[in-house]
């Protein structure tokens, strides 16, 4: 016995109801508009990413709240360590600058932010209580 199998997309598809919400798309890398001028940037040039969040961790050291940081980063690993070190530590991670000869990822920096070991950035400086 011969049944077809209709051709999906590979995605759960969830049929649709009156009470069913439209859900808007979300892109999974955001991008900064180039309007968004950085107040410092990092060269982390050439560097692996531990020694570019140990630059990065050096310079943004004594900024105000809100600067926004652009890291040059040309590790294949930045689109996933940047994202990542920004969670860890609370500041908020922009997204890749579009157009730029390298690449570029921006970052805003919090107020509460916690703060990493000097020698071991993927660390928090005081481990959680708990």
């Amino acid at each position: 016995m011969d049944s077809e199998v209709p051709e999906t997309s590979g995605a759960l598809e969830v049929p649709k109801t009156p009470e069913t919400p439209e859900v808007p798309e979300i892109s999974e890398t955001p991008e900064v508009s180039e309007t968004l001028a950085p107040d410092l940037t990092v060269d982390g040039t050439g560097l692996l990413c531990v020694t570019l969040l140990l630059r990065l961790r050096k310079q943004i050291d004594g900024a105000e709240p809100g600067t926004v940081v652009h890291v040059i980063a040309t590790d294949p690993a930045a689109p996933l360590d940047l994202p990542a070190w920004c969670h860890m530590t609370g500041h908020h991670y922009l997204g890749p600058v579009p157009g730029a000869e390298r690449p570029v990822y921006a970052l805003r920096l919090a107020a509460d932010a916690l703060s990493t070991r000097a020698d071991a950035p993927w660390h928090p400086a005081v481990p959680p209580i708990l």
